[in-house]
């Protein structure tokens, strides 16, 4: 994985580290931390799912070159639909920007989870949705169970964001919102961020027959953890030892 990430940053080549923070009740709900204010917040006792205005699932990309931290908020259900959407996103509103002309992207996720390497539909949504849209290759490492805590976006963004709104209930979507491009620290860690009401559908299944047709090469080291999506009709790279040197 290091390697990886060290030969494309090297290039000028766009590197992030994803992962889906845990889900909020929006509403008047105790929020874990402390906060200075004139008087307390009035909060619910329980934190029933009825009681509350509704969900937000935050996915988090960092941006290791830029410090910068992106942050797409979900309404629904964490699939890999949603997950592969909130890159999307992030790739047509800024990665483009900062990275102009770069034909490669490599994402750095946990094991499990809607961004895990057992789901066939990240797969498939990364080849349809990312890769042939935008014409662009896509590597993913991921991080082997039980590592996911050296996942930068975890210390990088995620902590700051839990900091920046301990002890304040999320009581609206416009206030997570606001706490979340406000998220900064003293080594200049910016956020952006937005909201996705996208109703996403659990349960959806990928057939063997849709995955055979996926342009997917994996890599030669821990192969079920590696991988090279790239647009149908683009030829695979000759497999390499330990880096894949795309060119």
């Amino acid at each position: 994985m290091q390697s990886q990430k060290l030969a494309f940053l090297q290039r000028g080549w766009p590197v992030i580290h994803v992962d889906t923070k845990k889900r909020e009740l929006i509403g008047l709900f105790k929020n874990p931390g402390q906060v200075w204010c004139r008087d307390p917040h009035r909060v619910n006792v329980y934190d029933f799912r009825s009681l509350a205005k509704g969900i937000a699932i935050p996915y988090g990309i960092y941006d290791p070159v830029l410090n910068a931290g992106y942050v797409f908020v979900g309404t629904s259900a964490d699939t890999p639909e949603f997950a592969v959407d909130a890159i999307t996103w992030w790739w047509q509103t800024f990665g483009q920007v900062h990275y102009p002309g770069a034909p490669e992207l490599l994402i750095l996720a946990d094991g499990g989870g809607s961004n895990g390497y057992r789901p066939r539909l990240w797969k498939y949504a990364l080849q349809h949705q990312l890769a042939e849209v935008f014409q662009l290759g896509v590597t993913v490492c991921h991080y082997p169970t039980g590592t996911s805590k050296w996942n930068w976006v975890e210390h990088r963004l995620f902590s700051a964001i839990s900091a920046n709104w301990a002890g304040e209930p999320l009581s609206s979507y416009a206030k997570m919102l606001n706490f979340l491009k406000a998220t900064t620290t003293e080594k200049g860690l910016v956020v952006k961020a937005t909201l996705c009401k996208i109703h996403y559908q659990t349960g959806r299944k990928i057939s063997d027959e849709q995955m055979e047709h996926l342009n997917l090469s994996k890599h030669n080291t821990l192969s079920q953890w590696n991988y090279t999506i790239r647009p149908s009709g683009c030829l695979v790279p000759i497999r390499k030892s330990e880096v894949i040197l795309l060119h």
